[in-house]
């Protein structure tokens, strides 16, 4: 089996929460760089991030070809430390104390060495694509206005995420959808919108798919909508859940797939299969950990060849 090379863009994640058919010889030759460096000006991104992700890296060269599998994003960056080491996933909270802003922390944390502000100044030096992602609404409205300061120097695409509605299994309070939606605001015109369900997953049992209720009622909320939306899915419902998420996406262009999986939950690389050979390479993104993403070049043998499910 050969190992997937790094991918070449990398969409760096911020966690907001308040207290409250591909080339054969791609999987060989993929090729790890930095992202190009991209001068824009605010009407520049105002245009080019309504697009779709692929398309925007593709115009500019840092992709060869529309394959969502070559979008990493990188995870735990909390200090200040964390984000020069590597640019990983930092997670947001609303400090409670004064002074109240939007601060880099993952639960039960309740302070931090970095706020919003500080973070996203760090996002612009590295010049990679952000994805902000949403625990409480409280964090949403004041996190937007520091977004907003920043727009003439981002480089990348932005990403706006959040649960809301209730999914399989899901136990969490997802957040409103028209609350989000309102507080997002006209960010919404420059942004790939993330909106997902709390979902749950239980080992050694039979999990429940994604109902036909949980997408319908999703596609109602999304249909309106002017910007591209993904919708993130875990990996470990897909079997089960093929012909509703077929009907979903093929109800707009504007639609993708983002896949994560659970710390503990069990998968088939089958599972990815089908959907990458139905829906071809641009419509499905991978959030994966790193050991499941080198099963990523598998997705491509014809017959497939797989053993064990991914842990």
């Amino acid at each position: 089996m050969s190992v997937l090379p790094s991918p070449i863009i990398v969409l760096l994640t911020a966690v907001v929460s308040g207290n409250t058919t591909r080339e054969p010889e791609l999987a060989d030759n993929w090729q790890a760089s930095q992202c190009c460096v991209v001068n824009i000006n605010s009407s520049f991104f105002t245009e080019q991030m309504s697009e779709r992700t692929l398309d925007y890296f593709l115009s500019r060269g840092q992709i060869r070809s529309k394959d969502a599998a070559l979008i990493e994003w990188s995870h735990a960056a909390n200090s200040k430390d964390r984000i020069a080491e590597a640019l990983k996933e930092a997670d947001l909270l609303m400090r409670d104390c004064h002074p109240k802003e939007p601060i880099m922390a993952h639960p039960p944390e309740t302070d931090s060495d970095i706020t919003l502000q500080e973070w996203l100044k760090e996002v612009v030096k590295h010049r990679k694509g952000i994805k902000l992602d949403f625990k409480s609404l409280e964090a949403v409205a004041p996190s937007m206005v520091l977004l907003k300061e920043v727009w003439d120097h981002l480089h990348g695409p932005v990403w706006l995420n959040a649960d809301i509605l209730p999914g399989p299994g899901g136990t969490a309070a997802p957040l409103d959808p028209q609350a989000f939606l309102d507080a997002i605001g006209t960010c919404s015109s420059h942004a790939v919108l993330s909106l997902g369900w709390t979902t749950g997953w239980t080992a050694d049992t039979t999990n429940p798919a994604y109902s036909w209720d949980n997408i319908c009622e999703m596609e109602e909320v999304c249909r309106t909508l002017k910007s591209p939306v993904t919708f993130p899915v875990r990996v470990a419902l897909l079997a089960q859940s093929f012909c509703q998420l077929k009907w979903l996406l093929q109800k707009s262009d504007r639609y993708t797939l983002t896949v994560w999986t659970g710390q503990h939950d069990k998968f088939e690389v089958q599972d990815l299969l089908r959907y990458r050979q139905e829906f071809g390479k641009h419509k499905i993104y991978y959030d994966l950990p790193d050991p499941q993403r080198q099963w990523l070049p598998l997705l491509t043998l014809k017959p497939p060849v797989f053993s064990s499910p991914l842990v």
